[in-house]
């Protein structure tokens, strides 16, 4: 269905786009940052969900409508700016009540995972960085002869997520490792969480300043 050379040319296009930190990057190691290794592999793994909702729309044709609706991608990008905004705000909010207890005591709830991956499915699906390259990029790479082009967009459009959950999970657990050794003073553990916090709110607030890649 897509052939190998094509294959091959988006993979290693999407890895010179992914090895550069975007936002949903810097939201793990925020996240990281603020609540340990098992909440950023929790982010890591709902931004990848996100983004390949975001596949799944330019596969439908409703990607492009995004990209090329200055009205809507102004939207999108704004919700989600304000979004990291807020979580920012609350993981600064609790920076004081970080424990260093809290790092030895056991996993929280399975409801608290599942928020956390709904969390990085939202920063995933309005990233801006996500839907232009998605909208711009990955219908170049189809082969139209071949027919059946929604399939072949689903199928390339996992190459980028895969590498992306790889690199995204490696971010975050570098960042946790770091978070870690902060760990060892409650002082320096509510410093490293209102870090966090700060992170992301810096960077919502980047994404809301950031123009379209016209």
């Amino acid at each position: 269905m897509v052939s190998t050379d094509r294959f091959l040319a988006f993979a290693a296009m999407s890895l010179l786009v992914i090895v550069i930190p975007g936002p949903s990057v810097l939201f793990v190691i925020g996240r990281a940052l603020a609540h340990g290794r098992r909440t950023a592999v929790a982010t890591a793994l709902g931004n990848v969900f996100g983004s390949y909702v975001l596949v799944v729309a330019v596969a439908l044709g409703i990607g492009a409508l995004v990209e090329r609706s200055v009205v809507v991608f102004m939207a999108v990008k704004l919700a989600g700016a304000a979004y990291l905004v807020l979580l920012g705000v609350q993981a600064f909010r609790h920076r004081k009540d970080m424990k260093v207890s809290d790092m030895q005591a056991p996993s929280g709830p399975a409801r608290g995972d599942l928020r956390t991956v709904v969390d990085g499915i939202l920063v995933g699906v309005t990233n801006p960085k996500g839907i232009v390259f998605f909208a711009a990029v990955l219908p170049q790479f189809v082969d139209h002869a071949a027919g059946n082009l929604p399939a072949q967009m689903l199928l390339l459009g996992l190459v980028p997520i895969s590498i992306g959950l790889v690199t995204d999970t490696l971010w975050g657990l570098g960042a946790a490792a770091a978070r870690s050794w902060f760990a060892r003073s409650e002082r320096r553990l509510s410093m490293v969480g209102g870090a966090g916090g700060f992170a992301m709110i810096g960077l919502g607030v980047t994404v809301a300043a950031t123009g379209r890649a016209d």
